[in-house]
């Protein structure tokens, strides 16, 4: 069995979707060596993931520091305000509320990025940059942790070993369970169907989030007079949505809009997914460290998911690259106990607000609605607790990752390493 060493100094990151794609720049901008363990990618268009992301700001500035977003850019839209909308039909009406990105000195929150797009400048950067050795792969077959390094057994028979090992192999990551990490699961009575559609006015880049007893209904904004749609049902009620015809499905989303875009034209074909939650006990142990969805699951409401994710690797990248400088185990527990202290309170606060947020939504009781409805008249009403409340929501202010500031340094290209 063939092994190879990343060194002593260096990092397997398991995993090929945005969060460990850009775990591997942020590391290699760091100046420290990377084996990249994923699947081959395949470059492709909207229509094989129909999924997009809010990305705020300090996820555009990493992006801008990995020398990723001008690829980018031209096909995302620029997020300037969002608005929420009581539409529960219930007896107390929440006020409308809109967060301006102004209200945090910025020109927009930040930018909605289809999934595939982001994948496909990422993975195109990833092949350019000097420091990163790609070893395709369909995924792990065993992780061994020994109490020097941790070893990687493919599925096609090689074994990767490094000091540190980041898995951003998904919620299901079995490098995380070998580490010894355990999480805590949840489900909701909830699934959303998403898709994209054309429409008859322009989205003046608003975000709208329809606040309904069973989920909110979400449009983000797009190029043009296109906006992306997250759709959340009772199960029954989701499933039902897919096998809808275009046109009854167009006219369902226009009945919901209530006339807010006008006249909804081509629409995408529909996805849909279950929504769960994640939270692990620790961030990282064991020589490992979680990054993305191996590390926190969380509902489609706030655009919170993968901005999360991205904190997660530039974060970590700062750890490791401390670490490295000062002549430290990169994997040691000291880096591991930083890194998971100082993601905790992000991941595990914004879980709890989402998760407040949505139960809210689909409870019953009229003291529920009530507060919720008063929360939301103050922050409709206090200019300075609805400013405070966006720019917590965008960066968290406990801790902004070096390459989330601006003038971070991108990764040097040179192209890609041999495969090992």
């Amino acid at each position: 069995m063939r092994t190879a060493s990343a060194g002593e100094e260096s990092v397997i990151v398991v995993g090929g979707g945005p969060a460990g794609l850009a775990c591997a720049l942020a590391l290699a901008a760091a100046d420290v060596p990377v084996m990249l363990a994923a699947g081959p990618h395949r470059p492709g268009g909207f229509d094989r993931d129909r999924r997009t992301a809010g990305l705020f700001a300090g996820s555009i500035e990493l992006l801008r520091n990995l020398g990723v977003w001008d690829g980018l850019k031209d096909a995302c839209e620029p997020l300037k305000t969002i608005r929420l909308i009581d539409d529960t039909g219930r007896l107390f009406r929440a006020p409308e509320v809109k967060f301006h990105a102004r209200d945090a000195g910025l020109e927009a929150f930040g930018f909605n990025v289809p999934n595939d797009a982001l994948v496909d400048a990422l993975s195109a950067r990833v092949a350019a940059t000097t420091g990163i050795t790609v070893v395709p792969t369909a995924g792990a077959r065993a992780v061994r942790i020994g109490p020097g390094q941790a070893t990687i057994v493919l599925g096609e028979g090689p074994e990767l070993s490094a000091r540190l090992v980041v898995a951003a192999d998904g919620r299901k990551s079995p490098t995380r369970d070998a580490a010894g990490i355990t999480v805590k699961t949840w489900s909701y009575p909830q699934t959303a169907v998403v898709t994209w559609f054309s429409h008859q006015r322009p989205h003046d880049g608003i975000s709208t989030e329809f606040h309904r007893a069973v989920g909110p209904f979400t449009t983000v904004p797009m190029p043009g007079r296109y906006s992306s749609l997250v759709w959340v049902e009772d199960p029954a009620e989701a499933e039902r949505l897919m096998t809808l015809s275009e046109t009854e499905f167009r006219r369902a989303i226009e009945v919901r809009l209530g006339g807010l875009l006008g006249t909804v034209g081509e629409i995408g074909p529909r996805a849909s997914f279950p929504l769960s939650g994640l939270t692990p006990d620790v961030f990282g142990r064991n020589r490992v460290a979680l990054v993305g969805e191996s590390g926190h699951v969380i509902p489609p409401i706030g655009a919170q998911g993968l901005n999360l994710g991205l904190r997660d690797a530039a974060t970590l990248a700062d750890c490791v690259s401390d670490a490295v400088s000062a002549g430290h185990d990169p994997g040691g527990s000291e880096v591991l106990n930083r890194y998971s202290a100082l993601r905790a309170p992000d991941v595990n606060g914004r879980i709890m607000a989402i998760d407040l947020l949505n139960r809210t939504l689909l409870s019953p009781y009229l003291t529920v609605h009530l507060i919720r409805g008063f929360g939301l008249h103050v922050l409709n009403n206090v200019d300075a607790l609805r400013r405070l409340v966006v720019k917590e929501g965008v960066q968290p202010t406990a801790y902004i990752p070096t390459l989330m500031r601006s003038g971070g340094t991108a990764p040097a290209t040179a192209g890609v390493l041999a495969p090992a």
